[in-house]
């Protein structure tokens, strides 16, 4: 049992450095039409060229995969650090259907994602998901973080944002 077992640790800083030893899952929500320019995704994709590729590519051919809310795709982009692309947004924009985030998504891809962290030994690191442009409310999706990883043995790390 570690220091952190049972709680989520929330630090100021940039999820794309992510603190501690070992393996490390950026974990972040991706929306579920193959846009990626916005928000975290560019600070993902100012540190590496692949977890945006891959999506794009993911997107790209959905006709074949398993791309579609809920779903996560993991990409290993250095010796100890991998990150999760999860479609847990639909759309990019609030209208009339309310905002873009979907709960139940980013529930289902937390749950492969605990599976995906287990098996590699990993913490897992992460801004507010699903609180920024997609419009959802920590307080519920908090709950879901909680359920799907940290009950589960995972340690994770919720990054602030300087600024």
């Amino acid at each position: 049992m570690g220091e952190n077992q049972g709680k989520i640790t929330y630090v100021r800083g940039d999820a794309t450095a992510p603190h501690g030893k070992g393996v490390k899952v950026i974990a972040h929500v991706c929306n579920d039409l193959g846009g990626w320019g916005k928000g975290f995704v560019v600070a993902v994709s100012r540190r590496w060229p692949e977890p945006e590729a891959a999506y794009r590519r993911w997107h790209r051919e959905r006709a074949r995969n398993d791309f579609g809310l809920g779903s996560l795709q993991m990409i290993k982009v250095g010796g100890y650090v991998w990150v999760a692309n999860m479609i847990g947004q639909h759309g990019i924009r609030t209208g009339s259907k309310g905002v873009p985030v979907r709960y139940e998504a980013i529930d289902t891809a937390l749950a492969t994602l605990g599976d995906r962290a287990l098996e590699l030994g990993a913490s897992v690191h992460m801004p507010r998901i699903g609180c920024g442009l997609a419009g959802g409310r920590w307080s519920r999706v908090e709950p879901l973080v909680s359920a799907r990883l940290v009950e589960r043995g995972v340690a994770v790390t919720v990054y602030d944002h300087d600024g």
